[in-house]
């Protein structure tokens, strides 16, 4: 085995470099070409070499066995003619003409259409049929019938020489002309045999080919015909739609793509088969588990078959799905956070035109008032003009005081610098003299103050001056957008019980209210529901922010709820215990009977 392979194969590379270079770039064509050069440049060698041995046995050749030798030659000159220009369909043409005269020429010479040598004209187009090219087989066969025809006429018409010394071995002839026939015909049964068989080991490498890219690939591939049903689809789809390849033949995958984007989906699989050209689409299928995934599916026509007639009507699409939902998740988040920054880029806005009202009016007063007192001497100022004059500085003072201060909470607690200094107290009493505190203010804005707090509300281990804050904000903002005639309600109560016992209070008004869009912004720093600077009512917006984070501070929960021209109710629940190592108890204290006795006040005890 060894010995043969080491014989042959200086042979098989000499015939290989024969080949052009056009042809080497595909197996099937290279292999063509091989099969085409081998026989006749092998045949025709060892057919000149076997001259001599015939010469001897033979002695003077004929004229006709002369033309027959020097025919040999011809297929050598095709082989090489391929060899150099690479033309396969002119080399089986120039092949098949050759043959045709070689056999006419020695049928004409051995008795027309009944010599020997005529039946080699079915070898004619039995050769050309290794091209693989209908125009060469046809044009063979026409050369091979042309020359039957042209010997039959002939003869008909006594154009055919009489030749008696080939009559005399007319049956030792036509047995070698069939023998050799047969054994042509062998040869090129052979070579159709080898380019089948490489033919077909080539389609099953590339299909094994494929197969494995496909199967490996986490893009899904998939074939469809023009009104979306799946002819095909790759293994890599159970992974992506939690479901067998086979549930998404015909119209499985249509019936998992989100029904809202569903033309989009067919659309571009016509357009693509329409159009002819490459069309890219997005949308949601169900996977596994009913959740939808988000796919990008990019199509093109399938190229028709050579030989095919491609009907645009008919024509398919190839498709590469790939899951993009991460990439979605991600354009979402940047979305969310362009929006955020826009919020923020407006907050901000917002907040220079509210400080700059807020801090502008008190420095205003402060200035224009304390000007006037400094030209007392220029212009008579009586004792009380000169004491409204300083209660307006004072008043203008404390209001810019509590703006800074108010920006220096918010501050600290967004940064985390807020700190909360627990102790142990009864939240009745902070509540009730916050309520004190404000009672004044409510009275003369018209406002009717009520409050209930329930009996036994436990002590509280918290941060006093938080919920102090967290009161006198809510309190000021109810009084503040409620109209005369209105009414401030506060509710205490205690929830729970053990560790995870609360207590309640709302601060509840029948005030101005806040719109549903602007609901979910409520409590965000600068935020305020009527933003204009020359807004009806003053404040920076910082109450309710400065709520909701000494609130969190202490572990509790803020909620909010209103209606636009109803009224507002806000709810914080603060743990009984912040500071789980916090020991010390106080005993209950009683409200002071002074806040009871208030002229707006009523104090109602529930149990």
């Amino acid at each position: 085995m060894h010995g043969n392979v080491g014989l042959f194969a200086p042979i098989r590379d000499y015939i290989d470099a024969l080949v052009h270079p056009s042809a080497r770039e595909d197996a099937l064509t290279c292999a063509r070409h091989r099969a085409f050069i081998a026989p006749r440049l092998l045949g025709s060698l060892m057919a000149l070499a076997a001259l001599p041995l015939y010469l001897g046995m033979r002695g003077v050749p004929s004229v006709l066995e002369l033309v027959v030798f020097a025919w040999l030659v011809a297929p050598i000159l095709i082989a090489f003619f391929l060899s150099r220009t690479g033309r396969y369909e002119s080399a089986h043409l120039l092949s098949s003409l050759a043959l045709t005269g070689i056999v006419t020429v020695v049928a004409f010479a051995t008795g027309g259409i009944a010599s020997f040598a005529a039946i080699w004209l079915v070898v004619v187009p039995l050769e050309a049929s290794l091209s693989a090219s209908r125009r060469v087989v046809a044009v063979s066969a026409t050369f091979a019938l042309a020359a039957a025809g042209s010997l039959l006429i002939m003869g008909m018409l006594d154009m055919i020489p009489h030749a008696a010394g080939w009559a005399r071995g007319e049956a030792a002839l036509t047995a070698l002309g069939i023998v050799s026939a047969a054994l042509y015909a062998t040869g090129l049964a052979l070579g159709t045999e080898a380019l089948t068989r490489t033919s077909v080991w080539m389609r099953v490498a590339e299909e094994d080919r494929y197969r494995l890219l496909a199967r490996n690939m986490t893009d899904v591939i998939s074939r469809h015909g023009r009104s979306g049903t799946v002819q095909f689809v790759s293994p890599a789809a159970e992974a992506l739609f939690g479901v067998k390849v086979t549930e998404l033949m015909g119209h499985g995958l249509f019936d998992r793509v989100h029904v809202a984007d569903r033309p989009a989906y067919l659309t571009a699989l016509d357009a693509a088969a329409a159009g002819g050209e490459s069309r890219s689409v997005e949308f949601r299928v169900r996977g596994e588990g009913a959740r939808f995934v988000w796919v990008e599916m990019r199509c093109r026509p399938l190229e028709a078959v050579a030989g095919e007639v491609a009907s645009s009507n008919a024509r398919e699409v190839v498709a590469v799905t790939r899951d993009i939902s991460e990439r979605k998740a991600q354009e979402e988040t940047l979305a969310a956070a362009h929006a955020e920054a826009e919020r923020a880029n407006v907050a901000k806005s917002r907040f220079l035109a509210t400080m700059s009202h807020e801090l502008r009016t008190p420095l205003n007063a402060i200035i224009g008032f304390s000007e006037m007192l400094a030209k007392e001497e220029s212009l008579p100022i009586g004792p009380e003009r000169r004491h409204e004059y300083a209660h307006l500085i004072n008043e203008s003072g404390h209001h810019l005081l509590s703006v800074v201060n108010s920006i220096l909470d918010m501050s600290k607690i967004e940064t985390g610098n807020f700190e909360i200094t627990p102790e142990p107290f009864v939240p009745e009493h902070v509540i009730t003299d916050a309520c004190d505190m404000l009672a004044l203010k409510a009275r003369e804005a018209g406002v009717t103050l009520t409050v209930r707090i329930a009996e036994k509300l436990p002590q509280v281990v918290a941060d006093r001056r938080a919920l102090s804050q967290i009161m006198l904000n809510l309190l000021a903002n109810a009084i503040k957008f409620t109209p005369r005639g209105g009414r401030v309600t506060v509710t205490a109560s205690a929830h729970g019980a053990a560790a995870g016992a609360t207590i309640m209070v709302a601060v509840e008004d029948s005030g101005v209210g806040i719109a549903a869009e602007d609901l979910p912004r409520v409590g965000n720093p600068f935020f305020q529901a009527r933003a204009s600077y020359d807004r009806r009512h003053d404040g920076t917006g910082l109450g309710l922010s400065i709520v909701k984070g000494l609130v969190a501070l202490h572990g509790g929960r803020f909620a909010i709820e209103s209606r636009l021209g109803e009224g507002t109710r806000v709810v914080f629940h603060l743990p009984v215990t912040c500071e789980r190592s916090a020991g010390a108890t106080v005993e209950r204290l009683v409200p002071r009977a002074a806040f009871a006795a208030a002229d707006n006040i009523r104090v109602k005890r529930s149990a």
